[in-house]
């Protein structure tokens, strides 16, 4: 069976020719009054990115913010079902990723990405595709045994048996963020807690409008 040639995305084809368009990402932004940006959450299984994104997505749809939730397992049904969990597949998975927020961000959305995406060299690739405020690193800082000790999917049970490889946290690392724009703790603070500060961040900096019953930051 032949393999097949994935193209290096360093590599450009002199017969492919970016078309400029007239509705511009400044003409999206002033429509939805809004100033698009990727909130990417990252952290170890189990830490509670994907709970914490929805309930930010929540309270981000009752205020009218137009946005848009991807979530690891989710996109990996349709976009990137073809990845299995090798380092390269990973990081092809998390550059997929990168590259779809940053069409998200040009639509003018806020995008939210919770993967878990665990080596820095990739979060900054998805960080250099975006402006330097367009990126929004939210680490969801769960220790290790408590994420263990959660295990909703039975994840690290199975990592620990030796049924899953490659798997973060036990026999794959996870870099942690060194300076990331927000940090919260779900072993500390509940889940409307841990949104609170993200849409609170995205006020103070004028990400979204905020309203009288927004307590002051």
């Amino acid at each position: 069976m032949s393999k097949t040639y994935i193209k290096d995305s360093h590599e450009t084809n002199e017969d492919i020719v970016w078309h400029s368009q007239n509705v511009t990402k400044k003409k999206r932004e002033t429509l939805l009054n809004q100033k698009p940006c990727i909130l990417w959450f990252t952290g170890l299984s189990g830490s509670g990115k994907s709970t914490v994104a929805n309930a930010v997505e929540v309270e981000l749809f009752n205020r009218g913010v137009k946005t848009y939730l991807l979530d690891g397992d989710n996109v990996r049904h349709g976009l990137n079902k073809d990845l299995g969990f090798s380092e390269i597949d990973r990081i092809e998975n998390i550059r997929r990723i990168g590259e779809v927020s940053n069409l998200f961000v040009d639509s003018g959305l806020i995008v939210l990405t919770a993967f878990i995406s665990p080596f820095k060299s990739d979060r900054q690739i998805a960080k250099s595709l975006v402006k330097y405020d367009e990126f929004i690193e939210v680490y969801v800082n769960t220790p290790l045994e408590v994420c263990e000790s959660r295990d909703p999917k039975g994840l690290y049970q199975k990592a620990r048996n030796g049924d899953i490889k490659n798997f973060t946290g036990i026999d794959s690392p996870y870099e942690a963020p060194v300076e990331p724009q927000i940090e919260i703790k779900t072993d500390k603070n509940n889940i409307q807690q841990c949104a609170d500060i993200v849409v609170n961040y995205l006020i103070k900096y004028g990400y979204v409008k905020g309203n009288e019953n927004d307590y002051a930051i």
